[in-house]
Parts: C-alpha cells; sequence; structure tokens
C-alpha cells in the first residue's frame, strides 16, 4: 500500500507562486510515475502534470506549461508542483496521484492507483 500526502496550498493573488508537495509512504519502490491533477467546482478533475520516477521525464497540460514545475526528491520521496504565475482559473483542489503502471500515460487518471486527500488552490483577480 501506498500513502499520499499534500501540503502547500493556499490563497494567493494572480501572479503569484506556490509550490505543493506530496510525500509518499509506504511501498514506494512498486511507484513508476507520479502525478498532479486539479478539480475545479462544478468541472471535471483534469491533469496538470506528471512524472517518470525512473528516468525524469516530466509531461504538462497544456494549460500549465511554462508556468507549472513538476519535481521530485527520490531521498524524501517527495513530488513537488512549482506552480508560478498563477491564474485565477487554476483554482481547484490539487490531488497527488501515483501510478504502478509500466505504460506513460501521464495524464491518464486510470492509471493512477493511490490518490491523496487534495489540497485547496485559490487565485484571486
Amino acid at each position: 500500500q501506498v500513502q499520499l500526502v499534500e501540503s502547500g496550498g493556499g490563497s494567493v493573488q494572480a501572479g503569484g507562486s506556490l509550490r505543493l508537495s506530496c510525500g509518499a509512504y509506504g511501498y514506494t519502490y512498486i511507484l513508476r510515475y507520479m502525478g498532479w491533477f486539479r478539480q475545479a467546482p462544478g468541472k471535471e478533475r483534469e491533469g496538470v502534470a506528471a512524472i517518470y520516477v525512473g528516468d525524469y521525464s516530466t509531461y504538462y497540460a497544456d494549460s500549465v506549461k511554462g508556468r507549472f514545475t513538476i519535481s521530485q526528491d527520490n531521498a524524501k520521496n517527495t513530488v513537488y508542483l512549482q506552480m508560478n504565475s498563477l491564474k485565477p482559473e487554476d483554482t481547484a483542489m490539487y490531488y497527488c496521484a501515483a501510478s504502478m503502471g509500466g505504460t506513460w500515460f501521464p495524464l491518464g487518471q486510470n492509471e493512477y492507483n493511490y490518490w491523496g486527500q487534495g489540497t485547496q488552490v485559490t487565485v484571486s483577480s
């Protein structure tokens, strides 16, 4: 089993920055890639960014390219999402997820086996 715990959400004005953290606990050696997803009120959950644990490959949704950066610290079993130039439309609950899958489907929600509880990000204009 793997447990994921997010932190770092909060409220910020447009143009500001936040860094989300996701700590993984348990049998983390089984994980192949990790991702960040978000869900705004009244909208479906969408993929934001993902990172392949083995080779650090990354993937981003078009809506966040150039503004968000996903990274990992293997020594700490932690994945980060650095969010810069935040916009009001980035307001959402952000979830960390982890996949045991061998095939790289970075933003395919069905490929993820474990999910965190979420952390709220609110961006005001």
